[in-house]
């Protein structure tokens, strides 16, 4: 087996003189990336064999370092002309040291490459600190308090000396000078202590004794950071805080201690949670902890957080690395989580620039002190689009009907209204352009309650008009810019919304003046709230405008208005036009009785009450997509969509629907907890991608790649444009949590902005949200008790916007899950399309370069779904989409994926369905394309349907007659019993000792229990079906559950399958299971289930269950099928047994079909695992592959001998928890006369899949086709160095992106080898089969995840063996019929 990609936490960054980032997130992977001019990746290369890194050392030119990032080292001063070519490093992690260089070719751009310099270095010791002493000495700080003296020559211990205090140490420091006796050691203990030694102190014949001893903390030191020009040490702990110490020079020539009692200057307290990293620096302390934040702090000024740097999900910054100031007193920071990601921040310097975004936007609320007549009622923000903060203009209307303008710090009133404005009005306004001209104005609409609207330009109020809405009040008013036309709608009585297109031009003396046409009103639904709330325009080809409106009940309306009706009503204005504001309210009464209702528009589709009874409060189109925002505190994100026939069968009558229309919600989308009422959403601009640098190398590349111009420079066009529409883009919610304003990121589930403005019911207004985009700052203004209030000064602009500065960072790598991943599915395979028309050798090369790319979904602990893409050649990961719907932790998910036929693999549909803690269950369509733009799969997520048992007991009807449903209740598994073209059906294990049956309608979108039993009585932890067909064509389920008693329940489930899942829920009784069979003495926490079709003469089936516990133990079970009518049962000879079989005494029952099952003797493998058996996945019949804690990945073998292990890889995930496996083949093919390239191809894909616990067996009459998968490497001949040290030394790519090995087989076995093993006899002189052969891809997933090759060696010498051992059991089996 053979790694292809790796997601880790990230525990390792160091900067390179500003210029270049050195990560460690992959394990032992070492990741070098350039900073300039944009951060890119260039170079990557696997350092430390099986352990993960932890450290990197560097060390310049000079005999003794700068002083690096970790503050450990003293700085000479050397004159260095031109920047070196080189950087050697020291990287450690575990028990491991390497030496690495780092080579700069700074006349090709840049071009990076890593060497190896000499062995492994094992100690025997976990390496908590590392420091350069000369060219060939290092010295080495341990876990037990003890430091070495290293030889980099000979990897040879020179000097060993303990500390009297030998306790355990959780983080260490070494201060180096230029010898062995100037060194100072500064180790954290496990007891809460900082303790400080030399170790060439005392007498060198005893340990050495303790020199200072820092105390104060209540937890274990996780990390310490010294400032020499300070004298000032800095320690981060488990117990939250960060604490200063002035401890004096430490170190340097002599090995100073510092003073003699050293003092805590400051305790810092701001991280919610343990502290991992702290980094000092002048004027600035940096702190890193498990809360995932990065706190700037300010220690001059009492030690306040002046910046918090979050971007990372759930599960903390593992790793912080600062670089030094520039000259322009800026600085890089960089964090790695527990997410694999890296980010990237830039970070002003210096003691005079103060950035407390925080007590800006929280703290600091600017009173405008408004000066005018009457109490300030509405408030808004005008300004161009491109406008900053100080240009900003604010604009409020009184209750006097009186409007004024903020400008230049001094208030001015702009309108005076008539009597019948005061007391009440609605305004709303809206810059837009003058006709013919680049000018632009800013227009503002006062509505009251007699219907009248008054619309004028703010710079020149004396051109406004007077328009007329009706006789009633004006309940609000919708400014709606689209294809360059500006149009207003104002809602009125009766439900009645007037709307006007209103254009701004010059007239003959050069003043502006307002021309507009009425347009007809729209008809709301009769309800007790009638009145607009939000609306939008879409402009279609295909059917005219379009408007999508909310209103104060709840509901979201769709109107179309064609093009006859439109020029219809324009004629009609054209010729009475707009009157001024003396004439104009009596014409357009009269005129609007003489229209009548002919006019009107009814709404074409409507979703009543979707947002709850408290209103839509805005709706905004995007990429295709619209979004709503209501006060239920959900977004929900839809579509219009052609409404389907049966929807109007029964209205038409039979009639040609048209054009009908309808609004689709696709996914329901909650803020945070009390987080209720909602006001907008706002789109995330999309980050800086990082770019590859040409030559980048990776640790699984072989291959080397060249990008051609015409992937690059391909031009799409609208038809790419429309392609890459209705893909949802992500966002962030804008409302109300209690007292502040707030804006929230779903996805990180993090407050991005937060204002105390003291609730809803409050007008307001935030700057800059034109676009509808939120750049990662922003400042609100609001009224608050009569008072006009900002969040930030209206004269100054924030710093971070001047400096373009993102609150989120640049992603250097994504992340995907912060916590552990508890389950994973694979979904299928999506083929990489270039951008335009191409030709065939274009798209072979988009092939080549693009590949395939994988889909999963991961569910985690962070109770999320992550929709990821991996491409298996280069290793990249992309997150398509992240779902947040789950209130507690994701156990198990399962799908059933249909690929489009025709599509070549561009598509892929999947009913997916997710279910964990709180008995909770989900239900979505994924609808995953390609991106030409991006060249990266797409997802669209439509929420089907969702479920909770206790809502489900709420709606029973005798409710008081059965027991209340436990809350706490979790689904520890999944399985598709069945399927249809409308849904599924589910079987899933619960927590409470019940096995439940669940029917899913995709087209009622509703999730309906069935039946549930209790049989077990004890916690279910996996099931699993099987199914089976016979001679007949008769079709059989068989579904298998365990429990944590060790046990392993059959049920038929025959008619439960092919039952209407329309039957209510209760009518159905529960089955009955037809066999039991005992298979460990604790909890099974995995099946996998495969079914062998005997031959005719025989008849019925062998199917296989094999099962992993909390024992470690391996456990295969055989079961016999005799089909009804097929004779009798065979018996068990064939089969042996390792150990003593557990067969209870009635190994053979009839279930109520007439399946005939038979237990034959089991099979077992007592110590599989040295720790729990997480999860078995079934690669193919008889090839096994299983997981566990003990961070073990091994393959099994089953057959009528028992069970052998045939390979075993030591992951680099820890608390390994999912498995996910699916085949493929592996197709060479020649390339010119040296080169070579291989293709992996997976197998057509079962068209069920399951995470976690959510198991499947393999259908007995399934016939495999091949699709087409990414992948290609070349099997180079293995170097002298792998022979000796059997460790892969990676070749360097100079082009493209990295690859997988896929083999270290020479090539002049491959032939040979792939014409013996796994074919027949009949194949064996095929010339086709020598150049393919069979691979296995493997994921493994617990903290981080990993993906896995089995190579064809593997797959092919387990199938030949399985093939040969099943004959001979034919053989058996047909003695035994005679």
């Amino acid at each position: 087996m053979e790694t292809a990609a790796l997601v880790a936490p990230v525990t390792a960054l160091e900067f390179l003189q500003d210029a270049f980032l050195l990560t460690a997130g992959e394990g032992p992977v070492l990741t070098v990336y350039s900073l300039r001019p944009h951060p890119k990746v260039g170079a990557s290369l696997s350092v430390l064999q099986h352990y993960r890194i932890h450290g990197i050392r560097p060390r310049c030119l000079a005999d003794v370092p700068e002083e690096s990032s970790a503050t450990g080292t003293f700085k000479e001063k050397k004159d260095v002309s031109s920047e070196p070519n080189f950087y050697d490093l020291a990287v450690f992690g575990g028990k491991a040291v390497r030496l690495v260089r780092l080579h700069v070719d700074h006349h090709d751009g840049e071009h990076l490459r890593l060497e190896i310099l000499g062995p492994l270095m094992e100690l025997q010791d976990w390496a908590l600190d590392v420091r350069w002493l000369s060219r060939d000495k290092l010295c080495v700080a341990v876990a037990h308090n003890t430091a070495l003296l290293l030889d980099v020559i000979t990897g040879s211990v020179l000097v060993q000396r303990s500390c009297l205090e030998g306790c355990l140490l959780y983080s260490a420091l070494l201060l180096v000078h230029e010898s062995w006796a100037d060194t100072v050691l500064v180790g954290g203990t496990v007891f809460n202590q900082l303790v400080l030694w030399k170790p060439e102190g005392g007498d060198k014949r005893d340990k050495a004794p303790v020199e200072r001893r820092l105390l104060g903390h209540s937890g274990v030191i996780f990390s310490i950071s010294y400032l020499q020009e300070q004298g000032w040490l800095a320690s981060a702990s488990d117990d939250r805080s960060v604490r200063l110490w002035g401890v004096g020079t430490l170190g340097g020539p002599g090995g100073k201690c510092g003073v003699l009692n050293p003092d805590c200057l400051r305790v810092l307290y701001g991280h919610q949670a343990r502290v991992f990293s702290v980094h000092l620096s002048p004027g600035k302390v940096f702190s890193a902890g498990e809360d995932g934040a990065c706190l700037v702090w300010d220690w001059a000024e009492g030690g306040k957080v002046v910046r918090t740097l979050k971007g990372h999900r759930a599960g903390g910054v593992r790793a912080l690395a600062v670089s030094k100031e520039t000259g322009g007193e800026e600085r890089w920071v960089a964090t790695g989580g527990a997410d694999g990601g890296v980010r990237l921040w830039r970070v002003e310097g210096g003691e005079e620039r103060k950035e407390r975004m925080e007590e800006a936007a929280t703290e600091k609320l600017s009173d405008l002190k408004f000066a005018g007549q009457g109490l300030p009622k509405v408030v808004c923000v005008v300004g161009e689009e491109d406008a900053s903060w100080s240009q900003s203009k604010f604009v409020v209307c009184t209750d006097q009907g009186l409007v004024y303008q903020y400008s230049d710090e001094q208030w001015e009133m702009v309108w005076q209204g008539a009597p019948e404005f005061q007391s009440y009005c609605a305004m709303e306004t809206i810059t837009v352009s003058v006709k013919d001209s680049t000018t632009k104005v800013s227009l503002c609409a006062v509505g009251n309650l007699s219907g009248s609207i008054q619309v004028f330009p703010i710079s020149n109020p004396q051109c406004g008009i007077l328009l007329t809405g009706g006789s009633g009040k004006i309940h609000s008013l919708i400014w709606q810019e689209a294809k360059n036309s500006i149009y207003l709608l104002a809602s009125g009585s009766e439900g009645l919304v007037y709307r006007w297109c209103i254009e701004v031009k010059l007239d003959e003396n050069c003043s502006l003046a307002l021309d507009v046409n009425r347009l007809p009103p729209f008809l709301l639904p009769p309800c007790a709230k009638r009145w607009l709330t939000a609306a939008v325009c879409l402009h279609s080809t295909s059917w005219e405008f379009l408007w999508v409106c909310g209103d104060r009940r709840g509901s979201l309306l769709l109107f179309q208005e064609g093009g006859k009706l439109i020029n219809k009503g324009r004629k009609q204005t054209d010729k009475k036009g707009v009157e001024s504001e003396e004439t104009g309210s009596e014409m357009m009464e009269e005129r609007e009785r003489n229209e009548g209702d002919d006019l009107t528009l009814q709404p074409l589709s409507c979703l009543f009450g979707v947002h709850g009874k408290q209103g839509v409060t805005s709706v905004c189109a995007y990429q295709g997509l619209l979004y709503s925002a209501g006060r239920d505190g959900c977004v929900r994100v839809f579509r219009v969509c052609p409404a389907l026939p049966e929807s109007f069968k029964e209205k038409t009558n039979g009639e040609s629907l048209g054009n009908k229309l309808q609004l689709e919600v696709l996914r329901v989308q909650r803020a945070c907890k009390g987080m209720e009422w909602l006001e907008r959403v706002l789109f995330l601009e999309p980050e800086i991608p990082v770019e590859r640098e040409e030559g980048c190398e990776n640790h699984y590349k072989t291959k080397k790649h060249n990008l051609t111009e015409e992937l690059e420079g391909g031009s799409g066009g609208e038809e790419e444009k429309t392609e890459n529409k209705g893909r949802e883009a992500r966002f962030v919610i804008v409302g109300f949590h209690a007292v502040h304003f707030v804006i929230w990121d779903p996805v990180t589930q993090e407050r991005l902005l937060a204002v105390p403005c003291g609730g809803g019911h409050r007008s307001w207004s935030l700057w800059p949200s034109h676009k509808g985009v939120w750049p990662e700052y922003g400042a609100v203004v609001f009224i608050k008790q009569g008072a006009v209030l900002a969040s930030h000064p209206p004269g100054e602009a924030p710093s971070w916007a001047m400096k373009g500065g993102r609150t989120r960072g640049w992603g250097l790598r994504e992340g995907v899950h912060g916590r552990g991943i508890g389950c994973v599915c694979r979904l299928g395979t999506i083929r990489g399309i270039g951008k335009g028309s191409q030709t065939e050798t274009e798209q072979r090369e988009v092939d080549r370069v693009e590949g395939h790319w994988e889909i999963m979904v991961m569910g985690g602990e962070d109770t999320s779904l992550t929709i990821l893409a991996v491409h298996p050649e280069s290793g990249s990961v992309k997150v398509l989409s992240v779902i947040t719907d789950h209130i507690s932790s994701v156990r198990t998910v399962t799908a059933v994926a249909r690929q489009e036929r025709g599509s070549e693999n561009k598509s892929l549909s999947t009913l997916l369905v997710s279910a964990g803690g709180r008995a909770q269950m989900q239900c979505y369509r994924l609808l995953i394309g390609w991106d030409k733009q991006r060249l990266v799969p797409s997802c669209q997520v439509i929420q089907v349907a969702r479920h909770r048992l206790d809502e489900q007991w709420e709606r029973r009807r005798n409710r008081h007659k059965t027991v209340k449903m436990d809350p706490e209740t979790r689904y520890m598994s999944a399985v598709v019993v069945d399927e249809n073209t409308d849904g599924c059906l589910l079987a899933l294990a619960c927590s409470d000792g019940a096995l439940r049956l669940f029917s899913v309608s995709e087209v009622k979108r509703q999730i309906d229990l069935l039946w549930e039993t209790f049989y077990h009585q004890r916690c279910v932890l996996s099931v699993a079906v099987c199914s089976l067909q016979d001679g007949k064509g008769n079709r059989y389920k068989l579904l298998f559950s365990a429990a944590t008693d060790g046990k392993i329940a059959v049920w038929d489930l025959t008619e439960a399958s092919f039952s209407s899942a329309a039957t209510s829920s209760g009518t159905q009784p529960p089955p009955i299971p037809c066999l039991d069979i005992p298979a460990h003495q604790s909890g099974v926490n995995s099946l996998a289930v495969w079914a062998e079709k005997l031959g005719q003469q025989e008849g019925g089936c062998l199917v296989t269950v094999a099962s992993g516990g909390d024992d470690g133990q391996l456990t295969v079970s055989t079961v016999r099928v005799q089909y009804p009518g097929d004779g009798k049962t065979g018996g068990s000879r064939g089969f042996s047994q390792m150990s003593e079989p557990l067969v209870p005494p009635q190994t053979q029952l009839q279930s109520s079909n007439g399946l005939h099952l038979h237990l034959h003797p089991q099979s077992h493998m007592p110590l599989a695992h040295a720790a729990p058996l997480t999860a078995l996945e079934l690669l193919s019949p008889g090839l096994l592959v299983s997981t566990s804690s003990d961070q073990r990945v091994c393959l099994w073998r089953f057959s009528s001998t028992g069970i052998s292990h045939i390979g075993v890889l030591c992951s680099h995930v820890a608390d390994a928890a999912g498995l996910a496996v699916w085949e493929g083949r592996m197709i060479e093919e020649e390339e010119g006369d040296t080169k070579r390239k291989t293709r992996f191809e997976s197998e057509q894909e079962v068209v069920i899949f399951r995470g976690k616990g959510s198991q499947t067996g393999l259908k007995t009459m399934h016939k495999t086709a091949e699709g087409e998968t990414g992948g290609r490497s070349n099997r180079d001949q293995e170097t002298a160095d792998e022979a000796e040290s059997q460790e892969p030394v990676d070749s360097l790519s100079e082009t493209g992106d990295p690859v997988c090995k896929t083999s270290v087989r020479k090539r002049g076995e491959t032939a040979s080898e792939s014409d013996s093993v796994g074919t027949t006899q009949s194949e064996d002189n095929s010339e086709s089969m020598k150049k393919r052969g069979k691979t296995g891809w493997v994921l493994a997933c617990g903290q981080g995840f990993q993906l896995l090759r089995v190579t064809d060696t593997q797959m092919d010498a387990g199938m030949w063996t399985t093939r040969r051992e099943k004959e001979n059991h034919r053989v058996t089996l047909q003695e035994e019929s005679i």
